[in-house]
């Protein structure tokens, strides 16, 4: 058993799923300071001085000037300001995925094909083929 666990932790690709958490981990407290401490005052500042980790609704109908103070008086809160914050964060990490994702396919570079889809059974088959080596129906070659 231990045997095994060993193959399977030195496999390259559990590394490499190892090294993305761990960089997806840190590139996420990256994006939330960027939100929260880069992004979201000037936008605040822009709106009226608006903090928008201090935007909440009290459910209970009481009034607070602050999220922490309606925390340490035990108030049920709606955070909507927190909600925006997360929402943007989010926004921003996708964004930053996508762009990553194109680069990569973008090295890998054009995908060639060398197969297609016999018309009549769906099975791979050389781009090349007159006929499908499944059904044996003919087939006008590419």
């Amino acid at each position: 058993m231990l045997k095994e666990f060993r193959e399977f932790a030195a496999r390259g690709n559990v590394i490499d799923l190892a090294v993305g958490v761990i960089i997806g981990a840190a590139f996420g407290k990256v994006v939330t300071s960027l939100v929260t401490d880069v992004i979201m005052p000037p936008i605040g500042m822009a709106l009226g001085r608006v903090d928008f980790s201090n935007l909440f609704v009290a459910l209970n109908g009481a009034s607070f000037a602050s999220l922490d103070e309606a925390k340490k008086a035990g108030a049920p809160t709606l955070n909507y300001g927190l909600f925006v914050n997360t929402c943007l964060e989010f926004l921003i990490v996708a964004f930053a995925v996508f762009l990553v994702v194109k680069q990569v396919n973008r090295l890998k570079g054009p995908v060639m094909v060398d197969a297609r889809d016999c018309p009549f059974c769906l099975t791979k088959i050389p781009l090349k083929a007159s006929r499908c080596s499944s059904c044996t129906s003919e087939i006008k070659a590419v």
